[in-house]
């Protein structure tokens, strides 16, 4: 590990937050229903975007860390965006609420769609080219 690629996966990782912290509030902001919409798309957008750029750039998920490209882009912002503990959150609030069913369904959906979204993303990336 290189100084300059911790300072990618930092500054990558920064503006991944702050694109998810936008989003969440925009769709915060016109979204009020008990269904966490707005992790749910921030997730599932991340799933798609990794599986596209990883095909695209042809990234070995064993060696996702060495390049700028990979510490900046998949590490730095596509990490720093998605959030599996939000998740884990939104659902273990929804359970805590009385609303398990929609907990246990929202964390299945959130897992097949993100497989779906990111075989999705790297299927298109293979059509490119």
């Amino acid at each position: 590990m290189r100084p300059l690629d911790v300072m990618w996966v930092g500054i990558g990782g920064g503006f991944g937050s702050l694109l998810r912290w936008w989003i969440g509030r925009v769709v915060g902001e016109r979204y009020h229903g008990s269904f966490p919409l707005a992790t749910f798309l921030i997730n599932i957008s991340g799933a798609f975007v990794i599986g596209y750029l990883s095909v695209l750039f042809s990234v070995d998920w064993r060696d996702r860390f060495g390049s700028v490209l990979n510490a900046g882009v998949l590490t730095g912002i596509l990490g720093g965006y998605t959030t599996f503990s939000s998740m884990q959150l939104d659902a273990a609030k929804l359970a805590g609420s009385g609303r398990g069913q929609l907990a246990l369904g929202y964390m299945l959906l959130s897992v097949a769609v993100g497989l779906i979204a990111a075989a999705l993303g790297a299927a298109l990336a293979r059509l490119q080219g």
